[in-house]
């Protein structure tokens, strides 16, 4: 994640109803997000380069539609998670769009937030997840060409053993989280 000025998420809400995206906005403009707003796909590809670290996506907006902000996102460099935030009922079409979360309006503050927690959790995921592989390539590596003994002795090794659990129990929470905010979502 790319977490603004003084570990802050960027949250970008694109919207081209500017009611909407004011009301988005106040929702989110605590101590906890940066928000920025863009009132349409043009300006919203023009904020790309803020990098944010939250997209909140309409999809139906005129000119340069919320897929083809999507498209430019997955083009680009930005590292993201990406809800989409639209009047447009979910289809099958959804499984292959490039999106982490869909909900549809109207939505509440709640429910705003919580989407924004959710990617904020997939996120965090994600980077736990690629540092315990590095850490268990690493470890592998050492298991192939050190001997029991030597790896047994090296406390560079038992510190990556240590940080390889530490890692997989964090992992392991974030999961039970997500699975339990999948249920919730069920109910």
């Amino acid at each position: 994640m790319n977490r603004g000025a003084g570990g802050t998420q960027t949250v970008l809400i694109v919207e081209d109803e500017q009611h909407l995206a004011d009301l988005y906005t106040d929702y989110l403009a605590t101590a906890e997000y940066d928000v920025v707003t863009a009132y349409g796909g043009e300006e919203a590809i023009e904020l790309l380069d803020r990098e944010p670290d939250i997209v909140l996506l309409d999809r139906r907006m005129p000119v340069v539609s919320g897929n083809e902000v999507l498209a430019e996102i997955e083009e680009s460099s930005v590292d993201c998670q990406i809800a989409m935030v639209t009047a447009v009922n979910p289809d099958f079409e959804i499984i292959e769009m490039g999106v982490d979360d869909y909900i549809v309006k109207p939505v509440t503050r709640d429910e705003l937030v919580e989407v924004v927690e959710r990617l904020e959790k997939i996120a965090d995921y994600n980077d736990q997840l690629r540092r315990l592989t590095t850490k268990k390539l690493k470890r592998n590596v050492l298991q192939l060409e050190k001997t029991e003994s030597e790896l047994r002795e090296s406390d560079q090794y038992n510190r990556l053993q240590s940080d390889i659990d530490e890692i997989e129990t964090s992992v392991d929470a974030l999961a039970d989280e997500l699975d339990v905010e999948e249920e919730d979502l069920r109910l």
